[in-house]
């Protein structure tokens, strides 16, 4: 004993939603936007495994210039002889 299934899709819109006075939209309109403030940096999985969100890879990556600018000769010291 089957049931039959209805063909129509309900409507769940609410009434006030009313699509046909909306305008077109425009494709690329916050692209610019978008990529003067995104910088995307895929993981490698074996890394992201080591992180747990996007503070710790940034964390990780200040410790890490860090370090490197300590390891750095100073360029205005003069050797001794």
């Amino acid at each position: 004993m089957k049931k039959e299934v209805e063909n129509e899709i309900e409507d769940e819109l609410h009434p006030e939603y009313d699509f046909a006075q909306m305008q077109e939209g425009v494709r690329g309109k916050y692209v610019e936007r978008y990529r003067a403030g995104t910088n995307l940096v895929l993981l490698d999985p074996d890394v992201a495994q080591s992180f747990p969100n996007d503070m710790a890879v940034n964390d990780a990556l200040r410790m890490l210039i860090q370090i490197a600018q300590r390891q750095q000769p100073n360029i205005t010291e003069q050797p001794t002889e």
